[in-house]
This record gives structure tokens, C-alpha cells and sequence, in this order.
């Protein structure tokens, strides 16, 4: 799942995601609140199928309606979604939000990087790691 704003930083990494190979449905919402209504079948997403979660969600943090710390807050708060992976993909490098990500247990924070070709590699990486490599509880694959 992708939690993404911007339409470039979208189009962007739906296209590192491809060009990385990565088979996987990805689902995006772009505001906080749309995030947790997709997680949590409520809203525009009411009905939907909750056996079917995420395996990764890839957090920005500046986000409209709801920031993405108060989102990772509230994943992690639900017995539903706290163990899914959440890896916050940003541009901001300050420290107090890499404080506040692993404060509210993000997995991992990474600074998106401004070129494509460094853009695509980091997104290689995370697919690789986090969709092959990493081992998750029953369900949540």
C-alpha cells in the first residue's frame, strides 16, 4: 500500500515499483484518512475484503486531512493492523520526524532520494527486503 499525496511522487514510484519488477497489487491512498479508511473498510472502502491487508505500507508523512505519524499511530494502535510492516518514505529529513516515526513503531524511515535512477534502486531494495526476504505472520500475506 502506498500513502502518497503528491501525484509525481506517486506516478513515480508506481513506475520504480514496476521498473524494479516487484509483482504486487498496490493500493494507494492519498491522504491519512483515506490510508485508514482502506485499512479498516470504512468510508469509500466500506465492504471491502478485510482478509486482504497490506504486506507493506509505504508512509509519507506530510499528508492532507491526517499527518502521517497520527496514521502509523493508529495502525499501530488496531489489533488488525499493527503488525504489518510500515516503512515511512519521505522527504523530510528532520530529525524530530524520524524521532516521531520510530517513537510509534515505524519499521524503517527512508528519505526519498531526488534522482530516478537512486529513486528506483531504493525501491528495488525495499521490494526485495520487504516483499521477498521478510518473513510475516500468517495473513498478512
Amino acid at each position: 500500500m502506498l500513502v502518497e499525496d503528491n501525484p509525481d511522487d506517486e506516478l513515480l514510484m508506481l513506475m520504480a515499483l514496476k521498473d524494479s519488477n516487484i509483482e504486487s497489487e498496490t493500493a494507494v491512498a492519498r491522504d491519512g484518512v483515506e490510508a485508514l479508511d482502506f485499512l479498516f473498510g470504512e468510508g469509500k472502502h466500506a465492504g471491502r475484503d478485510l482478509s486482504r491487508m497490506p504486506s507493506l505500507i509505504l508512509l509519507d508523512l506530510k499528508l492532507p486531512k491526517m499527518n502521517g505519524i497520527e496514521v502509523l499511530r493508529r495502525v499501530r494502535g488496531h489489533e488488525r493492523t499493527r503488525l504489518i510492516p510500515v516503512v515511512v518514505l519521505t522527504s523530510s529529513s528532520r530529525d524530530q520526524d524520524m524521532i516521531d516515526s520510530y517513537k510509534h513503531c515505524a519499521n524503517s524511515y527512508i528519505q526519498k532520494p531526488l534522482d530516478f535512477d537512486t529513486f528506483v534502486d531504493i525501491v528495488r531494495q525495499l521490494g526485495a527486503y520487504w516483499l521477498e526476504l521478510n518473513k510475516l505472520p500468517g495473513g498478512l500475506r
